[in-house]
């Protein structure tokens, strides 16, 4: 019989989560794999559970990576694998930890060993396709023709065939999102990057992502899924998703992007509006070699707080003018959704009438 611990590790923010787990629970399974444990996320705690040893071990190596996160080390997918799996003489007790044991002993290390190496390869191997995608011949790849309906809409694809950084900014409704993914799609196709990568910043507007029902990526699902939308409805899903697994599509919060540069890449952050500052130049900075990236957002549907400055705004304010930085600002004109999604935006951007204000 197998004695049971468990230790319970506290989370400062939905980015640890994110940190610990990975995008789409990469991490956890990994975790699971090497240490012969279960583990998940829960009203912004992480639980493990399974043989003390195994444990006490992938705690001590989740709370050392904390640690690295929390002094401000940049780190990428690659430095947190390796933290996460190293074998070292540091698998003490953690002081945050709350152990439960039950009868029986422990035991099976030469299959825990046999678990750990099988882990830690196919580990490398997913991270080598986000990093190094899978050779694919794109070039009978089926894309549904988009063109642009306005002015501005032409403007914005020709920015992102020419510039190497383009912000959309503008309505809702008037494709910025779409025609980022189209031409991102256009981009594969034609082999001019290698990748497409989208992501967006995780803001709870109105909800706490940890009472959200599910695991990391069910709770992801929500802030991601206009996106997947968009590439449906340019490509066959089974396309989507082949192309997600051979690691030439890739879709991932924006607090997985610290610490990568992301090379001969089509890379679009979509609802740049709920970015922060820092996170905003933490995002920009990622530009490498042969890449170009999209920034879409509407500065007027921010779910940040009051205090916190809008990083949409702020980057586009600093880098206007700028060589090889576009900026293409849509209006109600270039709604293509419903009709009255125009009279809507045009409602509330309209100045605030006398018999409206509060207290009247």
């Amino acid at each position: 019989m197998t004695s049971v611990h468990s230790i319970t590790i506290p989370l400062r923010s939905n980015d640890e989560a994110i940190l610990v787990l990975g995008a789409y629970d990469r991490n956890a399974k990994l975790l699971r794999q090497t240490y012969d444990l279960e583990l998940y996320a829960r009203s912004g705690n992480l639980r493990l559970e399974g043989p003390r040893a195994s444990v006490t071990r992938a705690a001590s190596r989740i709370e050392h990576l904390l640690g690295k996160h929390r002094k401000g080390r940049e780190l990428d997918a690659r430095t947190i694998e390796e933290i996460l799996l190293a074998d070292g003489d540091d698998a003490a007790p953690t002081a945050t930890g709350s152990a439960v044991a039950t009868s029986g002993s422990s035991g099976g290390s030469t299959r825990d060993e046999g678990r750990r190496s099988e882990g830690a390869r196919r580990g490398h191997d997913g991270w080598r396709r986000s990093s190094a995608p899978e050779h694919v011949d794109l070039s009978s790849l089926r894309v549904r023709a988009v063109e642009a309906r306005t002015q501005n809409q032409r403007a914005y694809l020709e920015a992102i065939e020419r510039n190497s950084l383009t912000f959309g900014m503008g309505s809702a409704g008037s494709g910025k999102t779409f025609l980022a993914a189209a031409a991102g799609v256009r981009a594969l196709r034609n082999g001019s990057v290698r990748r497409l990568i989208v992501t967006r910043p995780v803001v709870e507007a109105g909800e706490r992502l940890g009472f959200l029902p599910g695991d990391l990526q069910a709770k992801l699902d929500p802030y991601v899924r206009p996106v997947y939308d968009a590439l449906f409805d340019l490509v066959s899903m089974d396309e989507v998703h082949r192309l997600e697994e051979a690691g030439v599509i890739e879709i991932a919060p924006l607090a997985y992007m610290r610490g990568r540069t992301l090379s001969h890449a089509l890379v679009i952050l979509d609802e740049a509006q709920n970015t922060t500052t820092e996170q905003m130049k933490m995002f920009l900075t990622r530009l490498g070699e042969g890449s170009r990236m999209v920034v879409t957002g509407d500065p007027t549907q921010s779910d940040l707080g009051l205090r916190q400055r809008n990083g949409l705004e702020d980057a586009a304010k600093k880098l206007r003018g700028f060589a090889d930085v576009a900026i293409v600002e849509f209006g109600p004109r270039d709604i293509v959704r419903h009709p009255l999604v125009e009279k809507i935006v045009q409602a509330y951007e309209a100045p605030v009438r006398e018999s409206e204000e509060p207290g009247r």
